[in-house]
């Protein structure tokens, strides 16, 4: 996927609109300040970022055991507030609010945007729940762009099985290629939208966490999320009869509380974030040692080769290469590190 470039026309309409919205949302700090001064919001309170539209977001705060959402705006200095941050927040009389801080962040996903900018995603996740599914078929290499970029982040990855009631009894290759990320430590959960299997052991699984969904369209992010959230409502579209390929239905990245009676001990079960689903997973912002260091099982042997420079492809005493002859490496998992840093370079 190579970066897109902007005509000069472009930047400057891109320059002018930037510089418009910086104006507006200046003089509305002031309003706000000037709303602050005069005593017109509330005491200062906690808060989390529900959802993120533009200036404007949705936060929600905890009221004994009820979950409620606020519609607030925030200060012209606090940029770059995603889904999932902790924030400070005061409540307008019509219960709308102005967030005024944010809390530090202990996890941060970023994706690359068209430009080649890290763009956050989301904040304070405790996993990345990579979901694939019988249908579409998972493909090998784009498991492994969902695992390189859990492991840049430094956020633990889980796969997630959804469909399962569609997969052959024998398994077949699907079945093997799962069995191979679990040799490498990868935890693996089953589940099916469909019925009840499985779904126990995902919930468990998303206990007392911040949980965020990432997976190529049509694999069932939102329809497992529909299961576990049966008081939300989310777009689900069908599979394409011609391509099955999903559609995509999901247009902006959300938190989901899990539902507090779900809970044994009656306290918070945890938090769902389902993010945009995507079918390639750009990486180009890596170098190649970052790149090596996103598989795992190559970090014993990264610093190895005989020659410093080693690329990994043909040269003589690579540790890498011979890792793979020995069978210590899958070659499927070399190849794949092969095709993303062919795709890095050419991007």
């Amino acid at each position: 996927m190579s970066r897109r470039k902007l005509s000069r026309q472009q930047r400057w309409r891109v320059e002018k609109i930037q510089a418009e919205r910086t104006e507006r949302a200046l003089k509305k700090d002031d309003r706000d300040s000037e709303r602050l001064d005069a005593g017109e919001y509330g005491a200062e309170q906690p808060g989390r970022v529900a959802a993120h539209f533009g200036r404007s977001l949705e936060v929600e705060s905890v009221e004994g055991d009820q979950i409620r959402l606020h519609r607030c705006h925030l200060r012209a200095n606090l940029e770059g507030l995603v889904t999932g941050d902790q924030v400070v927040w005061r409540q307008a009389n019509d219960g709308s609010g102005v967030v005024v801080a944010r809390g530090e962040r202990h996890s941060v996903l970023e994706r690359p945007d068209a430009h080649g900018q890290l763009r956050p995603v989301a904040a304070n996740i405790d996993q990345i729940l990579i979901v694939v599914a019988v249908e579409p078929e998972p493909h090998p290499n784009l498991i492994d762009r969902y695992l390189v970029a859990a492991e840049h982040t430094g956020i633990p990855p889980v796969l997630v099985l959804n469909k399962s009631d569609l997969l052959p009894p024998e398994g077949g290759a699907l079945r093997e290629l799962l069995a191979r990320y679990d040799g490498l430590g990868y935890p693996l959960v089953e589940a099916s939208a469909r019925g009840e299997h499985g779904l126990d052991a995902l919930q468990a699984r998303l206990a007392a966490r911040t949980s965020v969904f990432v997976g190529q369209s049509g694999v069932g992010k939102s329809s497992l999320i529909d299961k576990l959230l049966p008081d939300e409502t989310l777009r689900i579209g069908a599979l394409s009869t011609d391509t099955r390929k999903g559609k995509h239905t999901t247009t902006t990245a959300r938190l989901y509380p899990l539902p507090l009676e779900t809970a044994l001990d009656g306290t918070r079960r945890g938090d769902l974030i389902d993010s945009p689903g995507i079918r390639e997973f750009g990486l180009w912002h890596l170098d190649e040692r970052e790149l090596a260091e996103g598989f795992i099982e190559f970090r014993p042997y990264l610093g190895h080769c005989r020659f410093r420079d080693c690329r990994h492809r043909q040269e003589p005493g690579c540790a890498l290469l011979d890792a793979v002859e020995r069978g210590d490496i899958h070659p499927q998992r070399f190849a794949s590190f092969q095709r993303i840093r062919d795709d890095i370079a050419a991007s």
